[in-house]
């Protein structure tokens, strides 16, 4: 696991990205203190009041899969996780297409439970592309 990667020019990161034989994934931490989050197709509301982190993460795990796979050389696919901390109830009524929403006490399981898709050398040139930060900077 890789965090606060700086990508681009313009001050983003990425608040960490895991790099496993279950696949990469973009994980973006938020933390709502005791609030209420609730979360159906692509709308995110915390205590009533709705956030862009759904299309704010699918746009950083694109983001990444295309410098992944310019790093690499080969196809990388990359699938956005949103990790809620610390709130105090979080209700998925529909999850989000191609977004994962997960608290951040489940994160650890959620990952181990994810099918291998990458064997250990695909894993390898993976991680080794994430942390050279000529990779994030093009």
């Amino acid at each position: 696991m890789l965090h606060a990667i700086p990508v681009g020019v313009r001050g983003s990161d990425i608040d960490h990205l895991v790099v496993g034989p279950g696949g990469v994934f973009t994980v973006n931490a938020k933390h709502h203190p005791r609030a209420d989050i609730w979360v159906a197709d692509s709308t995110f509301l915390v205590n009533g009041t709705r956030q862009p982190y759904i299309r704010n993460s699918r746009h950083e795990a694109a983001r990444a899969a295309k410098l992944l796979t310019a790093a690499c050389g080969f196809d990388v696919a990359a699938e956005p996780v949103i990790v809620t901390v610390n709130a105090r109830a979080v209700t998925v009524k529909s999850p989000p297409d191609g977004v994962h929403v997960v608290p951040r006490m489940h994160v650890a399981r959620w990952l181990l439970r994810q099918r291998d898709i990458h064997p250990p050398e695909t894993v390898e040139a993976l991680y080794e592309a994430a942390r050279r930060s000529t990779t994030w900077q093009p």
